[in-house]
């Protein structure tokens, strides 16, 4: 395939790495992804990378993946050196692979006026052969350094500072809340998703390069904060920002009414054969799943899989259009709308919807209305870009009968109750404050991932974490051999 680099975009036409046709898998709770990808396939795909100039792909991703590096290799069937160069830049691609929504797309030179490369199928399918052919293997330090780490979290950020720290030779200890590592990708993330295999080998890994893992450790509850800041040279929080964002309408308080957090959590314990308190099940019932984002479509997908009756989602914000919006120029993240793999499964979406009230008609206590008005955002130019100022009411009191409602409109920040009486400064977004070396108010005590810059996507987490590990790194030692960040951070990414 290489013979056809750099013009492989003139001859082939994108074809990214299909899902699972959606009659089937709705069936199921396995992986909504083709598994059986073609080698020569790929390798034309990774031909339609024009090894560009300036890589505006790089500047779309979070992390600064080596895109035309990667994609190059894979044209030329060199897929243990493209999974070299994947890792040099993001310690868990599988995470990014079959979670990130993918900003470097959009940035792709291609997208100007054209489809953009397949970076997402390309970069899942290096990891995958990876695996498959046993490339991935742990990695301990040869030297230890004879201080400690705690990290607090072992979502995507708590897990990429560990292993950085522990190749760095610290002895790193990661304490998680849950009886299982992995935070919101084991239990946040369904198994259709994203199977839990995933976590599992890369726990087993850095396991086996020397970290150490302590479950149903809930600091600042059940472990004092206290404790191991005495016990540790340093301690990285990477807690996330799971305190979820109130729905503040009457009939709040009604039965039938949940967090949609709570209820994917529910839904992977059931899966993985786990005890379930208060299960909440969607069979045969009216959903309404409050939010357009990625936890709305999880919900919507789950309550499918459960076997609802009827699923609408419903969002505040206007649909999409088709084509980019004047005011969003490439490279951009496009405002466009797309279908996701959820309402390709079934179900209805409504847009520009505000939710009023919940009601109960039949007296029972629970849920059985949800009263909505149809709105329009109201805009002003400012800065040369149109700014949303209000909502202006168009329809009153439409109406949507529901069994069930799913709230999934975001998060506040980190869940900080039990660090409240530590000292510990919060921001106005009520993020852990940090400074430029992402340092808190507390010397020695680090902050990353949600916990750091706000509720956002798994490939900043990984990034977070990289950047902590060495910030703490460079604290503990005076310097770091830990690499640099390779991220271009682009401002307008934060508007996913």
């Amino acid at each position: 395939m290489a013979d056809d680099h750099p013009n492989g975009f003139l001859k082939f036409a994108r074809n990214p790495v299909a899902y699972r046709d959606p009659v089937a898998r709705i069936g199921d709770y396995n992986e909504i992804y083709e598994r059986d990808w073609d080698e020569t396939h790929l390798q034309e795909q990774g031909t339609r990378c024009m090894d560009c100039g300036v890589p505006t792909c790089m500047g779309g991703c979070p992390i600064g993946n080596i895109i035309p590096d990667f994609n190059d290799l894979v044209s030329r069937g060199n897929w243990r050196e493209a999974l070299d160069r994947l890792h040099a830049t993001n310690n868990f691609p599988e995470f990014t692979g079959y979670t990130c929504p993918a900003p470097c797309e959009p940035a792709c030179v291609l997208a100007f006026n054209a489809d953009p490369v397949t970076i997402k199928s390309i970069e899942r399918a290096i990891v995958d052969r990876g695996w498959a052919e046993g490339w991935i293997v742990p990695v301990p330090p040869k030297i230890r350094t004879g201080k400690r780490v705690a990290i607090v979290g072992s979502g995507p950020a708590g897990l990429a500072a560990a292993q950085q720290l522990n190749r760095a030779g610290h002895e790193v200890t990661v304490f998680e809340r849950d009886d299982e590592i992995g935070g919101l990708m084991v239990y946040g993330i369904p198994d259709f998703k994203f199977g839990k295999y995933q976590v599992a080998r890369r726990v087993a890994q850095l396991r086996q390069e020397g970290v150490i893992f302590c479950t149903n450790a809930n600091v600042g509850v059940n472990i004092p904060f206290q404790e191991l800041r005495e016990t540790f040279d340093a301690v990285c929080l990477a807690i996330g920002a799971q305190l979820p964002r109130e729905v503040p309408v009457p009939g709040r308080q009604l039965a039938g009414i949940f967090w949609a957090m709570d209820y994917l959590i529910k839904e992977n314990r059931r899966q993985s054969g786990k005890h379930v308190d208060a299960m909440i099940d969607a069979h045969d019932k009216n959903v309404v799943v409050l939010g357009g984002g990625d936890t709305g479509a999880d919900c919507v997908a789950t309550a499918h899989r459960q076997g609802a009756k009827k699923v609408v989602q419903i969002s505040i914000n206007l649909r999409g259009s088709a084509e980019r919006p004047g005011d969003n120029p490439w490279p951009e993240w496009p405002l466009i709308y797309r279908e996701t793999y959820a309402i390709e499964e079934g179900g209805i979406e409504e847009f520009n919807v505000n939710a009023t009230s919940f009601a109960d008609t039949n007296d029972d206590g629970a849920v059985d209305l949800l009263t909505f008005d149809r709105v329009e955002w109201t805009y002003e130019k400012k800065e040369g870009r149109m700014v949303r100022t209000g909502l202006k009411v168009i329809e009153q009191g439409l109406t949507i009968p529901t069994d069930l409602v799913l709230v999934a409109i975001g998060f506040q920040g980190p869940e900080s109750a039990p660090f409240a009486k530590t000292g510990l400064e919060i921001t106005s977004r009520s993020t852990i404050k940090t400074d430029r070396n992402m340092m808190t108010n507390l010397p020695g005590v680090f902050a990353a991932g949600d916990a750091n810059r706000g509720q956002s996507i798994v490939v900043w987490a990984i990034g977070e974490g990289r950047d902590v590990a060495r910030s703490i790194d460079t604290y503990l030692m005076g310097d770091s051999r830990l690499p640099p960040s390779l991220r271009t951070p682009n401002p307008l990414i934060g508007r996913l």
